[in-house]
């Protein structure tokens, strides 16, 4: 048994599922060998090496050919989710044009080509790196891979959707994907009728990814041990992401939302979605235990909420040529940021008319001019919620990373898993989540300051509202959040 597994499971049966793949030959599940470290774990070649001495057992057919083993893949784990998704949407594509060729040209080609070409598919690396670390091996690759190009897919639902919500006309520096649709039959109807099939056809878009993605996680055959926990995993993920997603539209409703409002969207919306989950379900499909999973979950919960606050920062103060879309979106939909909350809480503690009259008329003014955008930007810099936020997003990476110094995890996959999440909140985001930023894998930014408490999305309504208000750092909001991560 690997060092981070439980000492009981209790399995699980899976739901009957479509089309369900062969179950391919279960290699033997040998024990890391050679020299262990201070911790008592090792990380060689002998963790890896199944009946066929070469690291795999032979062809898996869960996955298309060309991908080795649980080495091969961790040289490039990006390459090869991009495999299993060229492999994947080959299939659903086919199936498609079976139903209907329109169908397949205008929707489902659209679908796979953003999903295989957009994105640093960061939530399906974190996945295979928290697997790894965990001390999964051959057995799990390839079900790893194949939720984490579903954890794509769920990606293209989110991605699309948002910008059917938003009406974004950007994503990734080009057209989003309804915006595409309406200019391909702009001249086939009024601006209006074309706009509006444009939002339904986005919307089925969405839906149609979403539909992929539950397909390819359904028909993925897992061990006894850890099929209910990542098919309860998905589902519950799913669940906070519309969730999420709901709060920052209602939020738009009312401009003056309070703090703890704004963390909670955030962390359902963001910090759930991007990174803890993902790193769930990867100790899921490793057989971790209680103790390791929770440790991982806490992590994934700090740095993802670090990843929603830069990318709410980067929405004002970014350079559009780099997060590819236009500056000030956030603050033209009136989104309810914990960054804006905070600038309008020191504001009115401050008795700061004029900084309350410019987030009162900016917040949600769709027709927001450039200069209209400056003023804001020196009220979030007036306030100090800028460098609150700034702060709070490096005592969260570092909170978050500290949060795996007790975990028992094996050093190499825990070197990767640490690189990664200290670089997900990283300024440079290219892609991302129902928030538009991405999360992606940098070198670990160095230390800051003392660490801030844990958000969660049951923030305590007694989060403090005054000057004094600093980015997810009250107590209430750690107090909840640690209860969260042992849910």
């Amino acid at each position: 048994m690997r060092p981070t597994q439980a000492k009981e499971h209790h399995a699980a049966a899976p739901p009957p599922v479509p089309r369900l793949v062969p179950v391919p030959g279960s290699p033997a599940r040998t024990h890391p060998a050679g020299d262990a470290g201070a911790d008592g774990i090792a990380w060689t070649a002998g963790a890896e090496v199944a009946a066929g001495g070469d690291g795999t057992d032979g062809a898996d057919p869960l996955l298309p050919p060309g991908i080795g083993d649980a080495r091969a893949v961790d040289a490039d784990v990006r390459g090869a989710v991009g495999r299993v998704l060229d492999h994947v949407l080959a299939d659903r594509l086919a199936r498609a044009r079976a139903v209907d060729a329109l169908f397949a040209d205008d929707l489902a080609e659209r679908v796979a080509h953003f999903t295989r070409t957009g994105g640093k598919r960061t939530r399906s690396q974190l996945l295979w790196w928290s697997l790894r670390a965990c001390g999964g091996g051959p057995a799990s690759l390839g079900p790893a891979l194949r939720v984490g190009a579903a954890l794509e897919l769920l990606q293209t639902c989110a991605l699309v959707h948002d910008d059917v919500m938003d009406g974004a006309q950007l994503r990734r520096g080009r057209p989003a994907l309804h915006a595409g649709l309406r200019g391909r039959y702009a001249g086939m109807a009024s601006s209006r009728r074309a706009g509006r099939f444009a939002e339904a056809a986005g919307i089925l878009a969405g839906d149609l990814a979403l539909a992929w993605a539950d397909d390819l996680v359904a028909e993925t055959p897992f061990d006894p041990v850890p099929a209910g926990a990542v098919r309860r995993l998905w589902s519950e993920m799913r669940t906070e992401m519309v969730a999420g997603q709901y709060l920052d539209v209602h939020g738009q409703l009312d401009p003056a939302y309070s703090l703890p409002r704004s963390l909670r969207a955030a962390c359902l919306k963001s910090a759930l979605y991007s990174v803890e989950r993902p790193l769930s379900l990867g100790a899921a499909l490793a057989g971790a235990d209680a103790a390791t999973t929770r440790a991982l979950c806490s992590a994934g919960r700090c740095v993802g909420m670090a990843f929603q606050l830069r990318d709410d920062l980067d929405d004002v103060f970014g350079d559009p040529r780099r997060t590819g879309r236009p500056c000030g979106s956030d603050v033209r939909e009136g989104k309810p940021t914990y960054l804006a909350a905070l600038a309008r809480a020191r504001a009115e503690a401050a008795g700061d008319r004029h900084a309350l009259a410019v987030l009162q008329r900016s917040l949600g003014n769709g027709d927001l001019t450039g200069e209209g955008l400056d003023e804001v930007r020196e009220v979030l810099v007036r306030t100090g919620a800028r460098t609150t936020v700034e702060t709070g997003i490096n005592r969260l990476v570092e909170r978050g990373l500290r949060h795996l110094d007790g975990a028992r995890l094996v050093p190499e996959g825990e070197v990767r898993l640490r690189r990664m999440l200290g670089g997900v909140a990283d300024a440079a985001p290219l892609d991302g989540g129902p928030g538009r930023g991405t999360p992606h894998a940098a070198e670990p930014a160095s230390g800051s300051a003392s660490p801030p408490a844990s958000a969660s999305p049951s923030t305590s309504a007694s989060t403090s509202t005054s000057a004094s208000a600093s980015a997810p750092a009250s107590a209430s909001a750690s107090a909840s959040g640690e209860r969260e991560a042992r849910r």
